[in-house]
């Protein structure tokens, strides 16, 4: 996690989410212990599950979550969970859901990179020196097992061999984990052991680097779970951070143009069998009565477009967060708190803060908790309830960044954010503005001194007639990165306008709707009628006819869609439909038929 975000606080859909998921959930102590006692029971040895996976991504969301909200209560309850999790440490430095008779199998791995993962990230936020020392030497303990046990040599065993599932995968993204530890501590055999994982090719059916540079693409690799495929990928780039081997940034950055090509939809999601790369670009606009377009898969994805603009500081990465932030992902959130259908038990579970599953075509929500696991003591959570949190944070954490002596304006949230610039001056930008439901933006900038330093705005790659006015001055501007590097006084402004308009995209004889950053939905519990009914949309000239109207409690927009017999059909924020699944009428649909 970067330790130099902004100190912020918005209003809006941004932080009503994060704030919402550090009460229901982050601070939940008895859930902490749950997640805890895993290692202490191990409790997958039983089914090779992955319930050690929880602690560490929920964590890792926890501490950024913090980042963001400042929040002490908070901080205190994650103290209280890595010193819990401290206490389970074996005499061999393992902490593990699985003994040493069953080890390096399952998802053992999978769990021991999450285990690594979280305490990372809690020793970011931490504030004590004598427990980072205590979290830095169990990381050191807890990975010298894992290098002494896998590799190469005499009685080792191989990193693709540690688990039956995906090629082994899912056990090879411990190499993003390590070398983070290694930026830690400087110690060269984590670096060593990243280089051997990497030498592997991530999968024992076939190199998933040499895949990429061969120009496959990401449904055809030999395993497919997209998931673990782009948390390997991120492994990849963090080497790039150490090695500075342009080759490891070359291929991350031609994997996720594949990505998007191929399998990133409408919603900024991919998967649309299962948790899988199957060409989603093409496929989205199916029927499908099997789970898809799960949550964990769009969190990981806009994390990996995070790090790829810490590299690149290129403005696409930030227009693919912002797509899957404010549609798949604010879609997946639980804020009816209902309970949600479990394949496995066949039947409801308790509600969890986040949906693992968000349908394309007249399909329903709630249909499956992705990663499901008992705990041997009762209940139950799943992997995408806990990477949510994940994503909540990352949006508003990303919104303004200071980087060097450039501030960039990434997502208008309104709000207040406040950072020091190299020169040792406070700066504090403020941002009015009801976006996305509207382009109009003022930025002011608050200094106790003049201060020189550059202002980077994103235009998105959506927006065609952008104008930006700055010192009185108007001119058109493009997508991408507009740069205002000048000597800024407290109280000046700079006014964005980005016009958006219904577009439609159409696909396979169907046809979606977008309006700016937002993909549209109909939704049966927001109107009568049949929703996968064909239309026409009446048009003047090459224009659509809606109407924009003011939107209900939960809905980012609303508009009314005119059709040629004059009918109207209402089109609303993919976010905020299906969210009540246990209402009669619940099924919602993004792909629409037109009449010819």
């Amino acid at each position: 996690m970067n330790s130099c975000f902004m100190q912020a606080r918005y209003n809006g859909l941004a932080d009503d989410y994060a704030r919402y998921i550090e009460k229901k959930q982050l601070c939940d102590v008895s859930l902490w212990q749950k997640f805890v006692k895993v290692f202490v029971d191990r409790s997958d040895i039983a089914d090779d599950g992955w319930r050690s996976e929880y602690f560490g991504k929920m964590m890792r969301g926890g501490c950024m979550t913090y980042a963001y909200t400042q929040n002490e209560e908070l901080y205190t309850v994650l103290t209280g969970a890595v010193l819990g999790l401290l206490k389970t440490q074996d005499n061999c430095g393992r902490i593990s859901g699985y003994d040493t008779a069953h080890e390096f199998r399952g998802w053992d791995v999978w769990g021991r990179k999450y285990v690594l993962v979280g305490l990372c990230y809690y020793y970011g936020i931490c504030r004590d020196k004598a427990l980072k020392e205590r979290i830095l030497q169990a990381m050191r303990r807890h990975a010298d097992y894992v290098v002494e046990k896998i590799g190469e040599g005499a009685g080792q065993i191989s990193i693709t061999d540690t688990s039956k599932w995906w090629g082994g995968v899912n056990s090879c993204t411990v190499l993003e984990p390590m070398i983070q530890l290694y930026k830690l501590t400087g110690e060269e055999r984590y670096k060593a052991f990243a280089e051997y994982v990497i030498s592997t090719g991530g999968c024992r059916d076939g190199n998933l680097i040499e895949c990429v540079e061969g120009g496959k693409m990401p449904h055809e690799f030999p395993e497919v779970k997209a998931y673990e495929t782009m948390s390997f990928f991120e492994g990849i780039l963090a080497y790039y951070e150490i090695s500075g081997e342009k080759r490891y940034l070359d291929v991350v950055k031609k994997f996720a143009e594949a990505v998007a090509e191929s399998d990133i939809t409408v919603i900024g999601c991919a998967g649309c069998t299962h948790e899988l790369f199957d060409h989603s670009t093409q496929r989205q606009t199916e029927y499908s009565e099997t789970i898809m377009q799960e949550t964990c898969v769009t969190v990981t994805w806009m994390r990996l477009c995070a790090r790829l603009w810490e590299n690149t500081f290129d403005a696409k990465y930030m227009d693919r967060i912002e797509q899957s932030a404010l549609n798949a992902f604010y879609g997946s959130i639980n804020t009816y708190e209902l309970p949600c259908y479990s394949f496995e038990k066949k039947t409801l579970t308790p509600a969890l803060p986040f949906d693992s599953y968000s349908p394309l075509y007249n399909n329903v929500r709630g249909r499956g908790v992705g990663g499901f696991k008992q705990f041997p003591e009762g209940g139950n959570y799943g992997c995408c309830a806990c990477i949510g949190a994940a994503g909540t944070a990352l949006y508003p954490l990303y919104a303004f960044v200071l980087r060097e002596n450039t501030l960039y304006a990434n997502f208008y949230l309104q709000g207040e954010a406040q950072a020091v610039l190299p020169s040792g001056q406070s700066v504090s930008v403020e941002c009015k503005t009801d976006y996305p439901a509207s382009g109009a933006i003022c930025l002011r900038v608050t200094l106790s001194s003049p201060a020189k330093f550059e202002l980077s705005l994103r235009i998105p790659d959506w927006c065609e007639n952008a104008t930006l006015t700055v010192d009185g001055k108007t001119e058109t501007v493009q997508s991408g990165y507009v740069k205002i590097e000048k000597e800024w006084r407290s109280g000046d402004a700079v006014q964005l306008n980005l016009p958006a308009v219904l577009k439609e995209i159409r696909k396979n004889g169907k046809t979606a709707f977008t309006f700016g950053a937002l993909t549209l939905a109909r939704d049966e519990g927001k109107e009568s009628g049949d929703i996968t009914e064909a239309f026409t949309p009446k048009r003047n000239g090459d224009d659509l006819v809606y109407t924009v109207e003011r939107a209900e409690k939960g809905e980012q927009l609303r508009i009314r869609l005119t059709c040629k017999d004059n009918k109207e059909i209402l089109l609303t924020d993919y976010a905020s439909c299906g969210k009540n699944w246990a209402a009669e009428r619940n099924r919602i649909t993004v792909w629409h038929k037109e009449k010819i």
